[in-house]
């Protein structure tokens, strides 16, 4: 179960009631403050989809390495094991990767400049299965901006006017056991802040996740199957100027048996032109970072972790 993070139900939000729509208006605004993580039952992604894709993603990470390595591209695509680090490490994370983002339709090219994806063609039904699982994810991740407009002062379509075509990545990570000449200190990913708006987590397979609390403890964050987990990343962090923050978090390595752990987070992205300076209801209490576009926020973020 999760424990002391917050559980909410997305039904609340998009059900008839207004009442529990602003219950979980306030709550989600609360927990993400407290936790900087919440965990979302009742929302809108089947679990029949979640199934079918965890299947194919360990079917994916059972291709041989040289063809993973010819689907390797430019944040699509595969990411080899040993690649990306965290932000104040050169000590490489034990994981591999593969890269799904926005599909670049003339819609979305005419907002973003939007690299192609790459499908493993070994693999039948994989297009199919992730580009819905991506399109449910990117739904939820823009419903829970929304409710997260009126607690910010802002236009309910705030959001969503600036996230619709986003260059958003939906990330298949596969955690092998450990390997014995893994280097001193590695572990399955670091401690670490996403760089995005929000990371909508699909409750993984096999345990590891865990948040820094404000005391300076390490919490295990844990969900039944078919939840999600969802954390707020270092670009709402500024533009609400730290009143909801990035969490710091990472996957510590197995103490017991040592075997692969699956995860699938989703990383909502605005887009790349959207300036993040402090929106004004969050201006007070501290002085705001330096104005920054989310495009060369994360093109900054993404050469401090080796991915560029």
């Amino acid at each position: 179960m999760s424990g002391i993070v917050p559980e909410l139900r997305l039904s609340d939000f998009t059900g008839p009631d207004p009442a529990a729509r602003e219950r979980f208006q306030a709550d989600l605004f609360a927990a993400l403050r407290r936790w900087g993580f919440v965990i979302l039952a009742d929302h809108n992604v089947p679990t029949a989809l979640l199934e079918t894709a965890y299947g194919l993603s360990a079917s994916l990470f059972q291709l041989p390495e040289p063809t993973k390595l010819a689907g390797a591209g430019n944040l699509r695509g595969y990411a080899p094991f040993g690649k990306e680090h965290a932000r104040n490490s050169q000590t490489p994370d034990l994981k591999e990767f593969w890269q799904i983002g926005r599909e670049p339709t003339p819609e979305a090219l005419a907002v973003e400049p939007l690299p192609a994806n790459v499908w493993p063609e070994a693999l039948p039904g994989f297009r199919e299965t992730f580009s819905a699982l991506y399109e449910g994810l990117d739904r939820t991740g823009r419903l829970l901006l929304s409710a997260l407009a009126a607690p910010l002062d802002l236009p309910a379509d705030w959001f969503e006017t600036r996230v619709r075509y986003g260059p958003s990545l939906l990330r298949l990570l596969h955690y092998p056991p450990v390997p014995a000449d893994a280097p001193a200190g590695a572990v399955r990913s670091a401690a670490h802040e996403d760089i995005n708006l929000l990371t909508i987590l699909v409750a993984a397979r096999g345990a590891g996740l865990q948040l820094l609390d404000r005391d300076g403890s390490w919490v295990a964050v844990e969900t039944d199957p078919g939840k999600l987990i969802v954390d707020s990343g270092d670009m709402l962090a500024r533009l609400t100027n730290g009143v909801i923050p990035a969490t710091t978090h990472r996957v510590v390595n197995p103490d017991g048996p040592n075997v692969s752990r699956y995860s699938m987070p989703f990383f909502l992205h605005p887009h790349s032109d959207l300036s993040l300076a402090a929106l004004p209801s969050c201006r007070q209490g501290r002085t705001p970072e330096p104005e920054i576009t989310a495009g060369d926020f994360l093109a900054q973020r993404l050469r401090e972790i080796g991915l560029a």
